[in-house]
């Protein structure tokens, strides 16, 4: 089975015979950092180091694809911000941000030579060399709305949410342009499928009608501007905003374990992109709906549970129509190997292959 091709045959809507295992979120783990000598923090900012980190989890469990890098904060620290790479068994996060108000955002002119955004595009070239046609290469990428909280502060921009739209305004029209300047650039190389991760926007967080009403138009932007295909994630309990998901224009949408799947196959074929045609509104579902990725939990299942509970919670996954097995989120850095293979092995048993 070439695993390329059958990973962008179900993003296309396509039908397969086997539905793909991949991550679309995080995968470093220590141990395969053990096993490849390519550890953190290193392989956060060396381009060779990071192909080989991301294609672990392929070559020692058998997963679908690479995936790189291995945060959110790329941009950030391309724009500014001071990032904490430190740690083998965490993942790097903003420590200081040069901005005050959403004003004061600027994308630099040197955006995209700056700090890890050449290592990602030489990675994604690695990686290519290496696996040719066979191996899907994804590469995850931060929403606008996370990139904004990045920026001024999470908690700063859920309190302008409420109290000060106008600076979360400004915020997202000049993060939004960072991410298709980053968009644009990570499509030149070419990778297989960008993953947007806009965590930041989940119900959680902010109102599902906020979500509506200011981070869909930035996301639905941002979609036009990728020339790969592409998948939304949005961590959390996002069942609320699955049809406004599923409406912006990503080939598949990544949810965590907390996601009803059948229910969310239903609310995504009611939920399919909206267009204008020859003057009028047409909506388009069916096979051009977003496809569902997800939901094997990574804070219980893949981090503490057993081969057999992991393979049990995949079979759950596919009998309910999940269209790619995938874990729900980040994996934790300490998730053991065995629990990735056993992703693997479950939709194996479940074909009967």
């Amino acid at each position: 089975m070439n695993l390329k091709n059958n990973l962008l045959k179900v993003l296309s809507g396509e039908e397969v015979d086997v539905t793909p295992v991949v991550s679309v979120t995080q995968i470093g783990v220590v141990e395969a950092m053990e096993k490849t000598g390519a550890f953190w923090p290193e392989a956060h900012t060396d381009a060779e180091k990071m192909a080989k980190l991301g294609s672990s989890l392929y070559e020692l469990a058998g997963l679908e694809c690479a995936k790189i890098p291995f945060c959110l904060t790329v941009e950030a620290e391309a724009m500014g911000c001071k990032v904490d790479l430190e740690g083998n068994d965490k993942t790097p996060e903003v420590s200081e941000t040069p901005f005050k108000s959403g004003n004061d955002i600027t994308v630099p002119a040197d955006f995209l030579s700056s700090g890890r955004i050449p290592v990602v595009l030489e990675a994604v070239e690695k990686l290519k060399e290496e696996y040719a046609d066979n191996l899907p290469i994804i590469v995850g990428m931060t929403g606008p709305f996370t990139l904004a909280g990045h920026l001024l502060g999470v908690e700063n921009l859920v309190r302008y949410m409420k109290t000060s739209p106008n600076e979360v305004e400004a915020a997202l029209e000049n993060s939004l342009d960072a991410c298709m300047d980053y968009a644009e650039a990570l499509s030149e190389v070419k990778p297989d499928v960008i993953c947007v991760a806009d965590p930041t926007a989940a119900p959680e967080l902010i109102d599902p009608l906020q979500f509506k009403s200011v981070v869909k138009p930035r996301l639905e932007d941002l979609a036009n501007t990728i020339k790969t295909k592409k998948v939304l994630h949005i961590c959390g309990s996002t069942q609320p905003i699955i049809r406004d998901m599923a409406s912006i224009g990503y080939d598949g949408i990544s949810v965590e374990e907390k996601v009803d799947i059948a229910r969310a196959k239903q609310d995504v074929e009611k939920g399919g992109k909206i267009m204008r045609v020859g003057g009028k509104t047409m909506s388009i579902g069916g096979d051009s709906s977003s496809k569902i990725v997800g939901n094997i939990s990574t804070t219980q299942t893949l981090f503490t549970g057993s081969p057999e509970e992991v393979k049990a919670e995949v079979k759950r996954a596919l009998e309910a129509g999940v269209d790619i097995v995938a874990p729900g989120c980040g994996l934790a850095p300490r998730s053991p190997i065995e629990n990735i293979k056993a992703m693997v092995e479950g939709r194996n048993e479940f074909y009967n292959i």
